[in-house]
């Protein structure tokens, strides 16, 4: 057993309760490779913004459990060494899928995990929620659950149809489960295609796609059923376009990629949406670089000239999510 405590690392109890109160969001960066840890770390470092940084299954199994552990110890360091005396730094789980997985990641060191039972029956939903909670609090590890059911794909993560949450059902998981923070779905979705081009307009003059607006009227419903509980959005990439342009410049082939618009995404966080998952918007900012670096430097074949620039651009990126979209800049 190890313990998140040891290695630095906090859970969100406290920085969701000031988020709420605050009027902003965590950020929730996914991260798979040394450069995008790196480039998250100095990205809230430089903006004194408490930080998640989150795995999905399937990126614990890429990076490895252990060398995963050591990673998260090694980011708390490199806060301190940067700069930053006390960092609010959690490690999460993204979309556990079973009791298992989660037991796994708390042992390990993770200080959140996420539990989705989205895809199961309401009831089995609560058991299974419920049996993760039970565990994880044991340790002081918090967890996050999901009701309704997001559309697109992320990593082992897969539904056609998105079913938003039901505002009549909330008080009754959070309750019987006593889970910290729950997922909601109102409109977001997963990956660089979150709306086919039939749920959007395109705009006359620049022929780009305009998604249809989230579903606030849900998340209202919601806030007014559980007032001040901690509220999570998945699926919250803006795919922004000058990065998606860039990749099909030098050979890609993304078309009709679309996001959710990052006003939205500000109204969001200034309700009780206290942590808002940004994954997709990272893989684009670091696959332009790296297109843009090959296309122009045909003779490099060091790793270190081409990750450079794309640690670069998605630090840039994160900074600018910290700043001008979520709001948690200067809350350390």
């Amino acid at each position: 057993m190890v313990s998140y405590k040891k290695l630095g690392l906090v859970n969100t109890k406290k920085m969701f309760a000031k988020a709420v109160k605050g009027g902003y969001a965590i950020p929730a960066f996914n991260f798979n490779t040394m450069e995008q840890m790196q480039a998250i770390i100095q990205a809230a470092v430089e903006t004194k913004s408490p930080v998640i940084m989150q795995v999905s299954k399937g990126a614990r199994k890429y990076a490895n459990p252990t060398i995963l552990r050591y990673m998260a110890e090694g980011a708390v360091q490199y806060a301190k060494e940067l700069g930053c005396k006390k960092p609010q730094i959690v490690l999460h789980l993204d979309h556990g899928d079973s009791f298992e997985t989660c037991k796994s990641c708390i042992d390990s060191g993770f200080s959140s995990v996420m539990i989705d039972g989205s895809s199961l029956p309401f009831k089995e939903n609560i058991k299974l929620t419920k049996k993760v909670v039970n565990y994880a609090h044991k340790h002081d590890v918090t967890v996050e659950a999901e009701l309704g059911v997001l559309a697109g794909v992320e990593d082992e993560v897969q539904a056609e149809e998105s079913h938003y949450t039901k505002p009549e059902e909330v008080i009754e998981f959070a309750t019987k489960t006593g889970c910290d923070s729950l997922a909601i779905s109102i409109g977001t979705s997963h990956g660089a295609y979150k709306f086919k081009p039939e749920q959007c307009t395109r705009d006359k003059k620049t022929g780009k796609l305009i998604p249809p607006p989230l579903a606030f009227d849900v998340l209202k419903a919601v806030e007014k059923k559980l007032p001040g509980f901690p509220i999570v959005l998945h699926g919250s990439s803006s795919v922004p376009q000058e990065h998606v342009d860039t990749i099909n410049k030098f050979g890609g082939k993304l078309p009709d990629a679309v996001g959710i618009p990052e006003e939205q995404l500000r109204k969001a966080a200034k309700s009780a949406v206290c942590k808002i998952n940004i994954d997709s918007d990272s893989r684009l900012a670091m696959t332009a670089a790296i297109r843009k670096h090959f296309a122009e430097h045909p003779e490099h074949f060091d790793p270190r000239q081409y990750l450079t620039p794309a640690r670069e651009a998605m630090k840039e990126l994160y900074v600018h999510k910290i700043v001008k979209v979520l709001g948690s800049n200067a809350k350390l």
